[in-house]
């Protein structure tokens, strides 16, 4: 995993407009918190969110795919955000208000 500075700033610029977050270097990437939640993270300057059953679906409707660290053939339950919804604020705030519900859900487990 990798990313650039400058992809690194236009994500935290783009969800800071939705929600107060904090980032944190890690494995190569970057980790997204909304408070103490892990919603998000930054690989290879893609942008993933956190999924489950409740969003999955979005992401399979849109095509895109999971994360798979370091050529894993296991995925991580983040799936790649698609450019239109980066790009859209509205949808933007809509994803990333239902990654952060994914990671609510699965801290009360």
């Amino acid at each position: 995993m990798s990313f650039s500075p400058e992809y690194r700033s236009l994500v935290e610029a783009k969800i800071s407009t939705v929600v107060p977050i904090r980032t944190k270097a890690m494995f190569g990437g970057v980790g997204i918190y909304s408070g103490d939640l892990f919603f998000a993270l930054i690989a290879e300057d893609k942008l993933f969110f956190k999924v489950d059953d409740t969003n999955r679906p979005d992401f399979e409707q849109a095509g895109m795919e999971p994360f798979y660290p370091y050529g894993s053939p296991t995925p991580m339950h983040y799936w790649e955000v698609p450019n239109g919804v980066f790009n859209d604020s509205k949808q933007l705030k809509l994803w990333v208000e239902k990654a952060i519900a994914v990671a609510a859900r699965k801290k009360r487990r």
